[in-house]
């Protein structure tokens, strides 16, 4: 063996010895990690608040010149447990056993005076504005505008979840969130309008939303596309206004839509729809309400999101493949109502019908 031979042999042994070193530190930190992991959960298992007689003892070691690992240690807790008390429990005049153990248990009675506040009446009401439609959203901001009680819509999410497994119905009014099929565009066989005027001469105020008046129009159709009513939201207030119409053809749309918003000719300032056939007649309605008709671009929902968002709120109440002939008068005057008195977020919390007519909240 010459020498080169046995110095390459040394250099591949000490490597190999520190590779095998290494590896064993490495599986001795594995080791020892998992069994304070394990360590760790069985005392959060057996969890239990600090006693009195153990602040006494944080205290005194304290006192002594201690780190919070080394109490830990002693008093057997973890580390985070100590900080934790240090850092919650400490005065103005630094740890005292006493005042840490009044303001744990002030906190402590606060958290369960937290839990139990919501009885019989609260729930009461909240289940009577989930039968209403109200989101547990609505529900929660409404409260906090009439300064009644505070709840989180995600608490009131848990109380359907519970009152669902235990056999109740409360789920049932919330809005179900359905998959959509993605509709591609496709050449328009709607035909011309005659005398369209595009949303693009649109003044500038009815896009910032700053005034009452600003109307935004749509059709909504039942079973069979064979009857449809009108949908009328307001662009400031989303107020809905709904009318039956016995087809869908301009005459009967126009009569209709005159007819709804004569009462309301101060507060109509302008109208915005899509470019359906059956807005053919938007001269005669512009002339006899006095008002400007515009008409958003193809297959441009969103430049009429008001009115979309307000059929999608609708559907709540008659889905799709619903036979509207069936559908009264007294029937669309009850989902107005419900509609028109539910809050909105974007309202403040304040109803389509409290800011279309300036009414202060009504309490519940």
């Amino acid at each position: 063996m010459t020498e080169w031979t046995a110095v390459v042999l040394v250099v591949v042994a000490i490597l190999a010895g520190a590779t095998f070193s290494a590896a064993a530190r490495i599986r001795k930190l594995r080791e020892d990690l998992d069994e304070a992991r394990q360590v760790k959960g069985a005392l959060m298992r057996h969890y239990t608040q600090l006693t009195c007689e153990e602040r006494y003892q944080i205290y005194s070691l304290l006192k002594a010149g201690h780190s919070p690992a080394e109490i830990a240690r002693l008093i057997k807790r973890d580390k985070s447990t100590i900080s934790r008390e240090l850092h919650r429990n400490r005065g103005r005049r630094g740890y005292r056993p006493h005042q840490a153990q009044c303001l744990a248990a002030t906190r402590r009675h606060g958290c369960a005076g937290n839990a139990r506040r919501f009885g019989t009446r609260h729930w009461r009401l909240i289940e009577q504005l989930i039968q209403w439609q109200w989101s547990p959203e609505q529900i929660a901001g409404r409260l906090v505008l009439l300064k009644r009680f505070g709840i989180s819509p995600e608490r009131i999410y848990r109380h359907v979840l519970a009152d669902k497994h235990a056999g109740g119905s409360l789920y049932r009014h919330l809005r179900c969130q359905r998959l959509r099929k993605k509709r591609y565009g496709c050449p328009s066989r709607q035909g011309q309008l005659p005398d369209r005027v595009s949303i693009e001469a649109r003044p500038r105020i009815v896009e910032r939303r700053a005034r009452i008046g600003d109307w935004e129009l749509d059709t909504v159709f039942g079973k069979g596309h064979r009857r449809c009513l009108l949908s009328m939201n307001d662009r400031r207030s989303r107020l809905t206004l709904l009318a039956k119409l016995p087809r869908k053809c301009a005459r009967a749309l126009a009569r209709a839509s005159i007819r709804v918003l004569r009462k309301l000719k101060r507060k109509v300032h302008s109208m915005t729809a899509d470019n359906g056939r059956e807005f053919a007649l938007h001269k005669l309605i512009a002339r006899t309400l006095h008002t400007k008709f515009y008409f958003a671009h193809p297959y441009a929902a969103w430049e009429r999101g008001t009115n979309e968002n307000a059929n999608g709120l609708l559907r709540q109440y008659l889905p799709k493949g619903t036979d509207l002939a069936t559908v009264c008068s007294a029937t669309l005057r009850f989902i107005m109502n419900r509609l028109n008195h539910r809050p909105r977020k974007c309202l403040g919390w304040r109803t389509p019908y409290e800011v279309f007519f300036n009414l202060k909240p009504v309490a519940l």
